[in-house]
This record gives structure tokens, C-alpha cells and sequence, in this order.
């Protein structure tokens, strides 16, 4: 009996039991496809990244002595779909029996499941063995429960898993350190230079051009800066427990002109790719706050666990138990076209123009970035989320659908109705100054809310609570902006609403 063993782009897991099976006739079939390269527009590093990463992985499958097959973009045997390529080498292989690894993403779940209706092949699915949670868990969890809260779950998961615990109660005595981690960075501690690699890519690169996919964003393809094998993988993660985790909860939430990366641990595309586990990382984190704890306060790793072990798994939980019609919730029916600039970062708003350009430069913004910047700008001026959706999966080297939608569509735009987050995240320039330095340096003055250049999100802000009062103003969450609003004098809140429509009508040209 030969069996062909299917491995995705996001399975790179050397680890997997599969690999320590050496019975039997096992083929490992790993491919290139313009269906992954066309089904959003990607970034031009993530393409790269994804590529030479499976590559890589492929040459060390080949190396420890396993049977692969790999498809590349250009390979004139590609037939660029996955069922087609899968009934290919089934032929050539002369397999009896096909095996897989359950996907991630819940399209490619539904095409392995169909393809697999039509043949009469013996098969079998396995788990990834990396998640700490199964796909159900979440939904599970919170089967009995009013509200699907992240912490609750993320109490559970560190309970679990024997995470910052001593006995039954938390390090620190404290579960979540959040109100600790929302500080702004003033110009010290001085950031470190984030660790960047020089992988030269540009074959890939060059392979991917030949193939006629279409990409968008900045590479230099003989110095790719992101990990793509484990080895490079670890040393990012040490990189970060050495240089960076001591002020990560601290200044997690804060944005600066002068770095892109901050104290971030740029994990997260290793992790998703899963040349990373997410128990290792913490266990490594774990060691080094252990070693180093009057160096790493308690409010420093609670904050980087609680994104590993609490948001990540959460969002994965999110996303099994809605999908598939998690993909169509617009609980505010927007329908607005995405403004061009966020393809290009041309714009005088200058956190925009800031956010957009890095994550056209790097394929990376940290997550407040994402959310309190381009997302809640993409809220307040009402675009459609399936628009948001496809640009935030295109652009970040770390999205998959599995993360970025529930991140995106839930915790982002609000388009589940509060599923994801209590409340929707939007913010006027306040936030924005109060966070970062961008508003110093703005072409829009902060502290105008209408008038010749007044800040866009200003207006839009007020525009948003004031359109979704029906809807909104009972979310207790909400009360002091709902009571702000309804003190505020008639005839400046006709002129905040009639400035937020001028900037609706001409928010190309922000």
C-alpha cells in the first residue's frame, strides 16, 4: 500500500507524529498554486515568505529521508488547483490511500471534504497537533454561558495548561495585567532594532512573477527579512525574549514614528506557518521570566501569554463555531468601497499614511495598529467588511483566514453584532494622540472636530454614534460618549455632522 500525505502551506510542523511513522510506502506532497495566490490580493512578502518557507521545509523532509513530491508555481505538471493536482498525483504515485492534515481554513476544509466525496480511495484525517484547544472548544465552552468572553476562556486555557499558575490562582494574583499595557512610549526605553534576516528569496520571487500572479507591496528579494525555516524561526523568538519581552506588555499598545516594530516579538507568521508551537513559546518565555524576574515584571509575560494561549486560541474557536456564515455578517448593512490609499498609503492623514506604508514596506502592523487605526477608520467611513476582510488577509504576511476574519470582521468592524468584542472599537484623534506620536507631525489638527482641516476621525467618530443610536445607545459600554453626545449644543452637532458628510463624499482625497 503507498500512501500520499498531503501537507498545506501553513503545516510546516517538522514535530508531527507523521514523520516519525516509517511504515509502509509514504509519499509527501507539498505544491505551489495560483487558487492560494489569486483568492485574495497578496502581498508580495507573503507569497515570498509562504514559498520559501514550504521549500525549505520540503528540503528537510527530503534530507531526513522521506519521499517528496513538490509542486512548484511554474511546474509545467501544475494544474494550479488543489483537486486537480491531487487527482495528478494520485495517479502518478499509484496511491491506495490519502491522508491529510485538517486545514485551518474552512475553504479548504469543504474542498478536501468534496473531493475526496468523489473518490474511491481509502483516507484519513489528522489533527495539526498544534492548537492547545480543538476546533469545537470554544463553542463547547461557552455552550451555557450569555456572552463568548475571551477572558473566560483564557482563564481556562491557563488553568489547563498549568500557565502562570501557583496552585489554583494566578502569578502575580492577578489574571490580566490589560489596564498595565496601554502605555505610550515617549522616547525611552530605547526600542531595540527588530532582528531581520537576509534570506535571499529571489528565486522565488522571480518564479512568482513568471507565473502571472498578481501581488502588491515593497520586497527586496535578496534580503528577506522574516524567518522562513524553524532554526530562523527560534532565533526570532529568542531575539524577542532577550531583547524585547522586558518592555512588551508595557508598550503593547502603543505606535511611534520611530519604529515598526517596537517590543514586539514578530512571531506571529513563524507560529501561523507553525515552524513555531505555541506551548514552546511559552515555555520559553516562561524560562526566561523565571530566570530574569527582576528584569520581567509579571505584567510583561501575562500580556504576551494571554495573546498566545487566550486570543489566539479564542479566535480559532470564534471562527470554527460561526463559520461558514461568519463570512457575511454586516450587522451595520456598510457597503462603501475600501479608499485607494489603503493600497498605497498616499494620504494626509498621517497615522494612516504611517500604518499603511509600514505594512506595505514590512506585511506587518501590531495589532492596535490594525485595529484603532486603519480598522477603526475603515468602521467610521462605513466600507464594506468584505472589502476590509480581503485587504487585511492580502497585506499581512501573518493573516489566514482562521485569525484575520474574527480579528477583522468581529473585533475590527463589529459586523457580528458583538459576538467578538462588547463593544465597537472607534476612536476620534484622542485615542490616536494619546497612544502615539503620529498626530505631532499631521497635516489634520487634533483638536478640531469640523472646519479647514480638522481631523477626519473627529467628525466621523460622532457621525457614528449619532447614525447607531438605536442600535447603541444601550451598550453600557457606551454611556459616556451616548452622554456626550446628547449634551452637546444643537448647532455644533449639526456642524460635526455636516463636516463628517463632506469627508465621506471626498475621503479619497483625505
Amino acid at each position: 500500500m503507498k500512501t500520499l500525505r498531503l501537507v498545506l502551506g501553513d503545516q510546516l510542523n517538522g514535530s508531527h507524529s507523521w514523520y516519525k511513522d516509517t511504515k509502509g510506502r509514504t509519499v509527501y506532497a507539498m505544491m505551489e498554486m495560483r487558487q492560494e495566490t489569486d483568492y485574495v490580493t497578496h502581498h508580495i512578502q507573503k507569497l515570498v515568505g509562504m514559498f520559501s518557507a514550504m521549500r525549505r521545509f520540503a528540503e528537510s523532509l527530503a534530507s531526513a529521508g522521506k519521499d517528496v513530491v513538490y509542486i512548484k508555481i511554474n511546474d509545467p505538471e501544475n494544474r494550479q488547483t488543489l483537486e486537480q493536482n491531487l487527482e495528478h498525483l494520485i495517479k502518478k504515485t499509484e496511491a491506495t490511500r490519502f491522508e491529510y492534515q485538517l486545514p485551518d481554513e474552512y475553504r479548504l476544509d469543504v474542498q478536501l471534504a468534496r473531493f475526496l466525496e468523489t473518490k474511491e480511495i481509502a483516507f484519513q484525517a489528522y489533527d495539526t497537533e498544534h492548537f492547545l484547544s480543538g476546533r469545537n472548544d470554544v463553542r463547547n465552552f461557552f455552550s451555557h454561558k450569555k456572552r463568548m468572553l475571551m477572558e473566560s476562556f483564557y482563564r481556562a486555557m491557563r488553568k489547563m495548561h498549568s500557565v502562570l499558575m501557583e496552585g489554583d490562582k494566578p502569578a502575580g494574583e492577578r489574571w490580566n495585567y490589560d489596564k498595565e499595557n496601554r502605555m505610550k512610549w515617549k522616547g525611552t526605553p530605547p526600542i531595540p532594532s527588530p532582528l531581520q534576516w537576509e534570506n535571499d528569496c529571489t528565486e522565488v520571487y522571480h518564479d512568482i512573477l513568471r507565473s502571472g500572479a498578481r501581488f502588491f507591496g515593497r520586497i527586496e528579494p535578496s534580503r528577506f527579512i522574516w524567518p522562513v525555516n524553524r532554526e530562523q524561526a527560534l532565533g526570532q523568538l529568542e531575539n524577542f525574549l532577550s531583547n524585547r519581552l522586558a518592555h512588551f506588555g508595557t508598550f503593547q499598545d502603543s505606535m511611534t514614528r520611530s519604529s515598526w516594530s517596537l517590543f514586539h516579538s514578530l512571531l506571529s507568521f513563524s507560529l501561523n506557518l507553525k515552524m513555531l508551537h505555541p506551548i514552546e513559546v511559552v515555555a520559553h518565555a516562561l524560562r526566561a521570566w523565571e530566570r530574569r524576574r527582576s528584569e520581567i515584571s509579571v505584567q510583561q509575560i501575562e500580556g504576551f501569554v494571554r495573546q498566545i494561549i487566550g486570543w489566539r486560541e479564542y479566535m480559532r474557536g470564534i471562527y470554527w463555531a460561526f463559520m461558514p456564515g461568519y463570512s457575511k455578517m454586516n450587522y451595520f448593512g456598510h457597503s462603501r468601497l475600501l479608499p485607494r490609499f489603503y493600497w498605497n498609503g498616499k494620504t494626509k492623514m498621517e497615522c494612516m499614511r504611517q500604518v499603511i506604508t509600514q505594512s506595505l514596506e514590512n506585511a506587518y502592523a501590531h495589532h492596535i495598529q490594525r485595529l484603532m487605526v486603519t480598522g477603526n477608520f475603515a468602521l467610521l467611513s462605513e466600507v464594506d467588511p468584505d472589502q476590509v476582510d480581503a485587504w487585511y488577509l492580502g497585506i499581512y504576511i501573518d493573516a489566514f483566514q482562521w485569525v484575520e476574519m474574527p480579528n477583522t470582521r468581529g473585533m475590527s468592524q463589529y459586523a457580528d453584532g458583538g459576538t467578538v468584542a462588547t463593544k465597537p472599537y472607534v476612536a476620534a484623534s484622542g485615542y490616536i494622540h494619546r497612544m502615539s506620536d503620529y498626530c505631532e507631525v499631521c497635516h489634520y489638527d487634533r483638536k478640531k472636530r469640523y472646519g479647514q482641516n480638522a481631523c477626519p476621525f473627529n467628525s466621523l467618530y460622532w457621525r457614528f454614534f449619532h447614525t447607531h443610536a438605536n442600535t447603541l445607545s444601550q451598550n453600557a459600554r457606551l454611556r459616556i460618549a451616548y452622554r456626550t453626545l446628547d449634551r452637546m449644543p444643537a448647532e455644533e452637532k449639526t456642524r460635526i455632522l455636516q463636516h463628517a458628510e463632506k469627508v465621506l463624499d471626498s475621503v479619497e482625497t483625505l
